[in-house]
């Protein structure tokens, strides 16, 4: 039982540092754009993240789980595996606690990957790490930033065109609020809720086929939204009708700010049920090693309990330490309004959702940064800040080698004094 509280207790201090960097991935954009405050994104973003790391965690973390370390190699040792898995935590949890420091918003997908790599090298060589899976994640490392930024430059480009340059854009606005809201329910609708859906027992649902109830679901949501919107919006255009042009964009501007509140929403919950397993899917192999006296092969069920685990310390982390990196995002690489906020929001929760439900380890920030250079692009790329994107794509390069090399140290440390 001391064993099991000491790497319980190992992977809530991963998940801690984890929620301490990765709130400016969720909320970055939504506290630059002053849609709300940093306070209110602390509140909001701990129980969406809380939330999507319980309901749609479990795939990401068991890829983690069994898809870096070839465990072929490891049945004859399992307890060089668990080791390696302490050894994992120690080092994915040192590095973003000095990343959070220096207010870098790393990613964490790459430590852990290059953690498991790492330990795995020295402990079996390099044919005990998977490298075709190892390709397939580092292919949408790099995918993932491109498709975020071309879907939130497009985004943007539309919002631009068809709303913020026309001649009475208010009236464009509420011609395009149900649309909005459509494009914004679909991304959570189509990819999480009938995977939700499917958890719920049959006495949740009435009787009618799963499927049907989530997009029934999905489209109740958007007709609230856009009844919601549209009444917000016909308060606030009578009151500027004869009123100057600058003030009509405030209005706009601060409708967009709610639309903008709820792609934070669907953003944090998605980093949630990705990057959820960078902390838990060690524990999870530990616990399976240690309840078993063996190894997982092909897959690994998580436990609700450890999935719960996670959730809090991403929350605990998010809370205490969060506003350290939140800056770097939402406020250092360009000035956002609300309406460009959006864009880039929308583009990566729907990035890393679709990623998530391929149990894809993808990483947030690399989808949010991307977002954000796609939408500056369309607005003004001279105002793109090179030097705040030199550093975090520094902070990104740097953290695979640094996470590999520690872990690798740690474990050779663990395995000389326990073997």
């Amino acid at each position: 039982m001391i064993f099991i509280g000491f790497v319980c207790c190992l992977a809530l201090y991963v998940a801690c540092n984890l929620g301490a960097n990765d709130v400016a991935n969720s909320m970055g954009t939504s506290v630059g754009s002053k849609a709300i405050t940093l306070k209110q994104a602390i509140v909001i973003a701990g129980i969406l993240e809380f939330t999507g790391a319980v309901l749609f965690g479990r795939q990401v973390s068991s890829t983690l789980a069994v898809s870096i370390a070839n465990p072929d190699l490891f049945i004859t040792q399992p307890q060089t595996l668990l080791l390696g898995m302490i050894a994992v935590l120690i080092s994915c949890g040192l590095w973003l606690q000095i990343a959070t420091t220096k207010k870098l918003p790393v990613a964490s997908s790459h430590a852990v990957v290059g953690a498991i790599a790492g330990f795995s090298w020295v402990a079996a060589g390099a044919q005990a790490v998977k490298w075709s899976s190892l390709g397939e994640i580092s292919l949408a490392w790099v995918l993932t930033p491109l498709v975020s930024g071309a879907v939130a430059a497009g985004f943007y480009l539309l919002i631009k065109r068809w709303i913020l340059e026309q001649p009475q854009p208010l009236i464009q606005l509420d011609v395009w609020m149900p649309w909005l809201s459509l494009i914004l329910v679909s991304v959570f609708g189509v990819i999480v809720l009938p995977t939700v859906v499917e958890t719920l027992p049959p006495t949740f649902l009435p009787a009618v086929p799963r499927h049907d109830f989530s997009l029934g679901l999905g489209g109740l949501a958007a007709l609230a939204i856009t009844l919601v919107g549209w009444r917000k919006l016909s308060r606030e255009t009578m009151a500027v009708e004869s009123v100057a042009s600058a003030d009509v964009s405030i209005v706009i501007e601060r409708q967009l700010a709610r639309f903008q509140l709820l792609s934070a929403c669907f953003v944090a919950f998605a980093h949630g049920s990705n990057d959820v397993g960078n902390a838990i899917a060690p524990l999870a192999t530990i616990l399976y090693i240690q309840n078993t006296g063996s190894v997982p092969q092909s897959s690994l069920e998580i436990p609700l309990w450890v999935l719960i685990l996670g959730g809090v310390g991403i929350v605990t982390g998010l809370a205490i330490w969060g506003k350290q990196v939140i800056a770097t995002i939402g406020e250092g690489i360009i000035k956002l309004e609300p309406s460009s906020g959006f864009a880039a929001e929308l583009a990566t929760a729907a990035t890393i959702l679709i990623a998530s439900s391929q149990g894809l380890p993808v990483s947030t920030s690399h989808a949010l940064v991307g977002a954000v250079v796609g939408v500056g692009a369309i607005k003004n790329w001279r105002s793109l800040s090179l030097d705040t994107l030199k550093s975090i794509a520094l902070a990104w390069v740097v953290t695979i080698p640094i996470a590999t090399a520690l872990s690798a140290g740690i474990f050779t440390v663990l395995r000389y004094f326990f073997s």
